[in-house]
């Protein structure tokens, strides 16, 4: 696709690591806490991280419900130098199964996988929470614009964070940030996936693939082309894309209040 919105990865790593190095110091905090569950966005989030601040400072949590990747990930957080003692393996299948089976959550029940998906998301936010307060540090978020523009995140779950340095990139932008980074390919390669049920994938979820997301959503918001003229058999999804970006904008703007 022509229309895939381009970046200067040099330019953006150079503008991500300012960005954390300004916000940790504005905000009176030398430690951050990140979520890496083994997919290209944590990754890349932390290698921008590890350009941001010594090693020592970040502590990394890989919290799993079904098998640990932890194994898969050893190497990347070895080349990155980030201490043992640091790394946080933690499964959450005790405490989402126990609140599972309080609140009465059966696989029988009515959209069981995507309640049970997002207690997932919200147990590991109280984890990742938690080690911030542990550890005196913010918590940096993972979320890329694709995500945050369709929606696809759990309110005070996922989407919960003290920063983000890679929302303002689209999926595609983040994968073309992760050649230049050298991520692993064994990571680049791996279905973009929340890790919340078996066999799920975000562009299953979706109904389309990120590349043709990616294009619309650029057309659409960043070059200010009318829906009418971007649906084309090149983009067969368009419609769809945004009537489910349209459906989910209500995220953005939470909570509701009464205006003083």
């Amino acid at each position: 696709m022509n229309n895939l919105p381009k970046i200067n990865p040099s330019l953006e790593e150079k503008k991500i690591i300012l960005f954390t190095k300004r916000v940790l110091k504005d905000q009176g905090f030398k430690n951050t806490v990140i979520g890496l569950s083994g997919g290209i966005d944590s990754a890349v989030s932390l290698s921008l991280l590890r350009k941001s601040m010594p090693a020592k400072n970040i502590f990394v949590a890989h919290l799993y419900y079904f098998q640990s990747q932890i194994s898969f990930l050893k190497l990347f957080l070895k080349q990155l130098n980030i201490p043992q003692k640091n790394i946080y393996n933690i499964s959450i299948k005790d405490s989402v199964d126990q609140l599972q089976k309080t609140i009465g959550l059966t696989k029988s029940a009515k959209a069981h996988k995507l309640r049970l998906g997002n207690i997932m998301a919200r147990a590991r936010m109280v984890y990742l929470y938690d080690l911030a307060k542990k550890h005196k540090a913010l918590v940096c978020g993972t979320e890329n614009k694709s995500e945050f523009l369709l929606g696809y995140f759990t309110r005070f779950g996922d989407e919960a964070s003290d920063f983000e340095p890679i929302r303002h990139l689209y999926k595609t932008q983040v994968y073309d940030l992760a050649r230049h980074l050298h991520i692993p390919k064994e990571i680049i390669n791996l279905p973009p996936t929340a890790g919340l049920w078996n066999g799920q994938t975000d562009e299953k979820d979706f109904g389309f693939p990120y590349q043709e997301a990616d294009t619309v959503l650029s057309l659409y918001l960043d070059r200010k082309k009318a829906l009418s003229e971007i649906t084309s058999k090149e983009y067969p999804n368009a419609k769809k894309i945004i009537k489910r970006m349209n459906e989910n904008s209500f995220k953005h703007h939470l909570p509701h209040t009464i205006k003083p």
